[in-house]
């Protein structure tokens, strides 16, 4: 979900970045590079201890959700392509779902302000897995919510923990790179877009366009 359906990597690196400025720290790209595709919890203590802080990942968390709030309201926006290929892929019959690292709060309220939620067979979010991106439970899940192998499954990463956790399952994947995952590794993968828009989707999918 965050940087493939929405813009919310670039705003959590907002975040991030203030979180560390706060403390006296940059949000390099190293560290970015690492938390990408993690779990909340998982990624806030990969910053703390990275930067040696004194914090706990409460403590982080808790502030961050005091952060964030607004810039959402300012500036959550689709990715390109996203409405025009959800749009195809209802037309066509296809069905889809939603398996983010975020927490259910949190893809709660980012779905809920597009009002896309009912538009998802179903999803799963860091509360219904133990093991987080990159291991492939959350895909190995959602397979088993779809009634069909891995292998017949199509998954959409932006990320390169994403894009390991959808290899290691056995789907077929696309990885969209962001302007933050550019240099991502993405082994593995199908198809490697340049955004949702890109026609090869349509293509692997073989769906036409959606008809406004």
């Amino acid at each position: 979900m965050d940087g493939l359906l929405f813009n919310t990597e670039d705003l959590y690196q907002d975040v991030g970045g203030e979180l560390l400025r706060r403390r006296g720290h940059e949000f390099g790209p190293e560290l970015l590079h690492a938390m990408m595709g993690r779990p909340g919890r998982v990624a806030l203590q990969m910053m703390i201890d990275y930067h040696g802080l004194n914090d706990t990942v409460e403590t982080l968390a808790a502030e961050s959700a005091r952060i964030f709030p607004a810039i959402l309201d300012q500036r959550l926006a689709f990715m390109p392509g996203v409405p025009e290929l959800l749009a195809a892929l209802e037309q066509s019959g296809i069905p889809k779902a939603v398996a983010t690292s975020s927490g259910r709060p949190f893809t709660g309220d980012v779905l809920g302000r597009f009002d896309l939620e009912p538009r998802f067979r179903f999803v799963l979010t860091a509360e219904d897995v133990v093991e987080g991106k990159p291991h492939p439970e959350i895909y190995l899940k959602a397979a088993a919510c779809f009634g069909a192998p891995p292998g017949e499954m199509v998954v959409f990463e932006d990320s390169q923990n994403g894009c390991r956790a959808a290899v290691a399952a056995g789907a077929v994947v696309v990885a969209v790179p962001g302007g933050h995952s550019r240099l991502h590794d993405f082994s593995g993968a199908t198809l490697v877009a340049d955004t949702l828009a890109d026609p090869r989707i349509y293509d692997l999918l073989q769906i036409p366009p959606a008809v406004r």
